[in-house]
């Protein structure tokens, strides 16, 4: 089921926490929607669930629009919000039974679907655990099937890892994509690596206006116009090496990458190279060159290339 969004603002008084958005999830794609604190990214995600209103434009899931069929698009969306409103003195198997009882399953029905979600979403050991009890990953796999319970055609999740260790945030991100084969998927992170090792595709939202859409390998190809240098340099104070990096007429960026040795990252204006105007200035200079190496542009360059200003 496709989520269409279409020219979207909504304000909080005088400010724009999102500025005309359009874009397009289609059905069966898990799209990840990164963007720094504050760009939009949950009040998007509020208003595609119908948790609020935009001022302006208007979001068709499935055909139906925000502003007309409101009830029946909540009862295809699944959403697990960043807070993951839980009733924390509830065992998990009551909870879902509550949350299955609220979404107008029929009786019948209802145990059938609990054991499947509590199958789903690993929660066999902790299924007649109160909800205060579990651990962070758990209480997030019980916020998945309280999302999934009505067997929903579209999810939303904001934050889903957030807060988890490293193992517990593979278990949800296998999780994630394994819905994701059946349902259309919305994700919302400021964790770059997770986002590019679950998502079909990316959008990435700054100060409320969509600055890029693409798969991560398309949005490291469009950055891809400058060249990024691993440089390592003996016999000289970093930070004259520093200084003479910066001062090359081709350099646009000079980061520092190791505080205990002369190791740095350079980067090139737009269609430039560096390489031969580095080696040129060690022979100058005297200096021993030990590392010149070409890097890929990575996803988090292209990140902060777009959210820096």
């Amino acid at each position: 089921m496709d989520i269409q969004v279409e020219n979207i603002t909504k304000r909080f008084g005088y400010q724009k926490a999102v500025d005309n958005v359009s874009f397009q999830v289609k059905t069966g794609e898990i799209l990840g929607f990164l963007g720094p604190n504050g760009a939009g990214k949950s009040t998007t995600m509020r208003a595609i669930t119908c948790y609020l209103s935009p001022n302006e434009g208007d979001i068709k899931v499935g055909g139906y629009s925000i502003h007309e069929y409101p009830e029946k698009i909540k009862k295809i969306i699944g959403y697990l919000p960043e807070s993951n409103p839980l009733y924390q003195d509830m065992p998990v198997i009551d909870h879902l039974k509550f949350i299955a009882s609220l979404h107008g399953i029929e009786k019948s029905k209802i145990i059938p679907r609990i054991q499947e979600m509590v199958k789903t979403c690993g929660l066999e050991g902790e299924k007649h655990k109160k909800i205060r009890e579990l651990s962070r990953g758990y209480k997030q796999r019980v916020g998945l099937a309280q999302a999934l319970i009505h067997d929903p055609q579209v999810l939303v999740l904001d934050e889903p890892t957030s807060g988890l260790d490293p193992n517990q945030i593979i278990e949800i991100r296998e999780l994630i994509r394994e819905i994701g084969r059946e349902k259309t998927v919305l994700l919302s992170s400021h964790i770059l690596a997770e986002v590019e090792a679950t998502c079909d595709r990316i959008l990435i939202i700054n100060k409320g206006k969509i600055v890029a859409d693409g798969t991560s390998s398309d949005l490291r190809k469009k950055a891809q116009n400058k060249e990024i240098l691993r440089v390592t340099i003996e016999e000289a104070e970093k930070n004259t090496i520093y200084k003479a990096l910066q001062a090359l007429p081709n350099t646009d960026l000079v980061d520092i990458i190791s505080q205990s040795g002369n190791t740095f990252e350079v980067q090139s204006k737009p269609n430039m190279s560096l390489r031969k105007d580095v080696f040129k200035l060690c022979v100058d200079k005297g200096w021993i060159l030990t590392e010149l190496t070409p890097t890929e542009t990575k996803l988090e360059d292209v990140f902060r290339e777009l959210t820096m200003n």
